[in-house]
């Protein structure tokens, strides 16, 4: 089977999966829970999550291990359990991914920020994200994924600790918000200049998730495209979220968001998937856009 890379050396576009959040909750999860518990005690879940994605048309999908580092898992008392956490969420999915399919880990942000914007040693957070980086790669992950980044200096200490404990392909993904003069991170970086950020601390893929419905995430998409010809990875909420009855909802259809990702894909993103409020149908309708 060809590696992640190579396939993406083909120049044809990849779809990933959509929320593992959202789909989790659709499926036992409560909002007090740890998901990243769920690996242990819902194993079954946890695999059919991914073999709904991959049936649906994706041909990678990401692991349950978004915030499976030592100080998000602290917060529910399991920051001595990292290892197990990530080892079994990558041998889910990679049990549900055959020839031809990719697993890729995802790694969310500490919830710290390095000193000096934070309180942590820069020195600290690549040792957290190496712990779960390479129980991610005895897991079995195909690459690894740095996503929903709103400081670009939290990714070149997550990308420098991937590359010095692994031989991964890392993919790195920021938060753009719409500000007065375009996208921005939270830190005031445009697209161009963060993804340039992402590219010399060596980021093999570059792009953006999060943070904005599919229209939003096509002009982020653009202002990339247009500064970089680096691989790039897409994954759009379904639109904001509202609250209604106590639950939450997301305002985007498979129906309405399928157009916008074929023009992704258009523009020449190498991979496209959904993020928050996303699932299954999603995915199924993004497939069939392709087409």
């Amino acid at each position: 089977m060809a590696t992640l890379m190579e396939r993406l050396a083909t120049g044809r576009v990849m779809v990933s999966d959509g929320a593992t959040w959202t789909y989790l909750q659709q499926n036992g999860l409560e909002s007090w829970q740890c998901a990243e518990e769920f690996n242990v005690t819902n194993g079954p879940v946890v695999q059919g999550m991914a073999a709904a994605y991959l049936d649906a048309g994706a041909e990678m999908v990401l692991t349950n291990t978004f915030g499976g580092n030592r100080y998000s898992l602290g917060k529910y008392g399991f920051g001595d359990r990292v290892a197990e956490f990530n080892r079994e969420a990558a041998q889910h999915a990679r049990s549900q991914a055959g020839a031809g399919r990719y697993v890729v880990g995802s790694v969310g942000p500490l919830g710290e920020f390095p000193l000096p914007l934070g309180r942590v040693h820069p020195d600290e957070m690549r040792d957290a994200y190496a712990e779960q980086v390479v129980a991610l790669a005895e897991g079995g992950v195909d690459a690894v994924l740095f996503e929903t980044l709103r400081v670009v200096q939290e990714a070149e200490i997550a990308i420098a600790a991937a590359k010095e404990h692994t031989d991964l392909p890392i993919m790195a993904s920021m938060v753009f918000d719409r500000g007065d003069d375009g996208f921005i991170t939270i830190m005031g970086l445009s697209p161009a200049e963060a993804m340039e950020r992402l590219q010399q601390a060596g980021a093999d893929v570059v792009g953006a998730n999060c943070g904005n419905g599919v229209e939003d995430m096509v002009a982020v998409a653009r202002e990339i495209r247009s500064a970089s010809s680096a691989y790039t990875i897409i994954h759009s909420n379904a639109g904001i979220p509202s609250i209604r009855d106590a639950d939450i909802v997301y305002p985007e259809s498979p129906e309405y968001m399928a157009p916008h990702f074929a023009e992704l894909a258009r523009m020449g993103v190498s991979i496209v998937g959904g993020c928050c409020g996303t699932g299954p149908e999603h995915i199924r309708a993004l497939t069939a856009a392709l087409r």
